[in-house]
């Protein structure tokens, strides 16, 4: 896998922004096959930052019912916390 394949997106939200700001965390998306030293590589490499730690947690899908009688699932993700180390930053505008 590439950069491109582990790192899916990055989540933006009110809490993932004060993650950012007070700890210099930021919060994406990753394959859910991608091990934490794949995501600190491509997080890196993609960004051109040092990073000081990962964190994973898989996320279960929620069930959902759209405009139907059958009920349906989204599907399962891996979401990665990754501390960057003192001074660096990542600008997402």
């Amino acid at each position: 896998m590439n950069s491109f394949d582990i790192i899916k997106t990055v989540r933006i939200s009110e809490k993932g922004a004060m993650q950012s700001e007070r700890f210099n965390q930021y919060t994406v998306v990753a394959d859910r096959r991608a091990n934490k030293i794949e995501i600190r590589k491509a997080m890196e490499e993609l960004f051109k930052v040092k990073v000081a730690g990962v964190n994973t947690l898989n996320v279960r899908g929620k069930a959902r019912r759209k405009s139907t009688k059958h009920a349906g699932r989204d599907v399962n993700w891996k979401k990665a916390i990754v501390s960057l180390k003192k001074g660096e930053k990542i600008n997402l505008t």
